[in-house]
């Protein structure tokens, strides 16, 4: 049942709200003046207040501001029999939703109340969506190394300096970048990540700059470019060292001018993006090799942040086993034994943070345990004891087959197994497997093999 508080000195107008908003079945607070309905705001919830605008003691516009000031999250409804349109742009200046002449129409006042209440319970949402995501989001530790990542985030938040984010898979390479946009004078803009590593080459231009209608022959569309949808914001280009030289030389040119045209355009757009890039690769070999450019690294590297893995801060492997259980349990107030948590604290962690957050959620699923033991960690990360396998020994599942259906089901299984090491990156499980991606798509379409299997 929503609260509803009405600050109004005319008894016979406030009998009549209350009335009225308790048929609609609202819970009715009043106050005779606003020096009251502070009060009253100090010792009750309240999801809305219905204010008028002169009253004794103190004016409703001060009551507004004082309103404004203790309980920001409070919507207010101002109402007055001696309405102007100079006072009902004041009042809504100082953060009412809306403002009511009096005499009070009954369908407007409900009318109003409702709307009201539906944007407070969208603002509440909001925030808790937004608490969600920055929980979700958060960097967690306390190791010397994560707090550098964390300071030098946060002093690059305050320019619109481009940033270079480097560190092997999984170490939370976009949650540096999420935290960089979150703390920044753009945080209200938008934050469009690229996976740049997924992009064919043929398709790189028009994912970044977009392009017009009939420009080649799948274009049945104009489409916005992630240049242009970041537009306020920031672009978040990962596993940028995966583009081809002249992908990277176009996004080259893109940063140093800030304008670039939509494939198959003719008008020069403009955006105001603020550029975050990330690699898992050493990109002193990759310059040397020739497989990236030195300009563009300069370009990016104003500001250069390196993630660490895991294994080189274990004492925030605790406190992340502890933030992602609870975080995948819901709150259930499971835990690790002390055995378990110095078990994960000495394991080698090659998926980095990635891998223990999998982890944590396969414990949530699989075990009952209140206090999770080490044994149990062990048989789901897979470090269990096993014997030792016989070289020579067919598995099982191989053993009935001829050679063909075993060779083909060998192959299935292997590229399965790549694709999902590489999360379902098609040119990465390409590279790891030693083939190109063309012949990686026709063996996925030959075997059925379906992204995300």
């Amino acid at each position: 049942m929503n609260t509803i508080l009405v600050i109004d000195d005319e008894p016979a107008i406030r009998a009549a709200v209350r009335d009225i908003l308790q048929d609609e079945k609202y819970r009715v607070l009043l106050a005779e003046d606003g020096v009251v309905g502070l009060g009253i705001l100090e010792t009750e919830r309240a999801d809305l207040v219905i204010l008028d605008v002169r009253l004794p003691r103190m004016g409703g516009m001060d009551v507004l501001r004082e309103i404004r000031k203790r309980k920001p999250e409070l919507e207010v409804l101002v109402i007055s029999g001696h309405g102007t349109i100079d006072m009902a742009v004041q009042a809504v200046r100082l953060g009412a939703f809306d403002f009511i002449e009096k005499p009070l129409s009954i369908d407007r006042l409900l009318t109003a109340v409702r709307n009201g209440l539906s944007v407070a319970s969208l603002r509440a949402e909001n925030r808790r969506l937004r608490s969600a995501v920055l929980r979700e989001d958060e960097i967690v530790g306390d190791s010397d190394a994560i707090r550098q990542v964390r300071d030098l985030a946060d002093q690059a938040a305050k320019s619109d300096a481009r940033v270079l984010i480097t560190g092997e898979n999984g170490t939370g390479k976009e949650l540096v970048a999420r935290r960089i946009h979150g703390a920044s004078a753009r945080s209200g803009g938008p934050f469009v990540a690229v996976n740049c590593a997924a992009i064919p080459d043929t398709l790189i231009e028009s994912e970044l700059f977009g392009h017009e209608k009939g420009s080649f022959t799948d274009a049945v569309s104009r489409r916005i470019g992630k240049f242009e949808a970041a537009d306020g914001g920031t672009l978040f280009l990962d596993e940028i060292a995966d583009m081809s030289l002249a992908a990277q030389a176009k996004v080259l040119r893109a940063i140093q001018d800030m304008r670039f045209e939509r494939i198959g355009g003719q008008e020069s757009l403009s955006a105001d993006v603020r550029v975050i890039a990330a690699t898992n690769k050493d990109l002193d070999s990759e310059i040397s090799g020739g497989r990236f450019r030195e300009d563009l690294y300069f370009r990016l590297a104003v500001v250069l942040v390196r993630v660490p893995p895991l294994r080189d801060r274990r004492e925030d492997i605790p406190g992340l086993c502890r933030f992602f259980l609870t975080q995948r349990s819901g709150g259930d107030g499971r835990n690790l034994s002390e055995d378990a948590l110095r078990f994960l604290s000495g394991h080698d962690w090659p998926g980095n943070v990635r891998e223990l957050r999998n982890l944590m959620e396969r414990v949530s699923v699989l075990s009952d345990e209140p206090e999770v033991s080490e044994a149990t960690v062990r048989r789901l990360i897979g470090a269990g004891e096993r014997a030792p396998a016989d070289p020579c020994l067919v598995p099982g599942e191989y053993a009935g087959l001829k050679l063909l259906e075993a060779r083909e089901k060998f192959e299935r299984n292997y590229l399965v197994q790549k694709l999902r090491e590489s999360d379902y990156t098609i040119t990465k499980a390409a590279q790891a497997a030693g083939i190109y991606p063309s012949a990686l798509h026709a063996k996925m379409k030959k075997y059925g093999i379906e992204s995300g299997e």
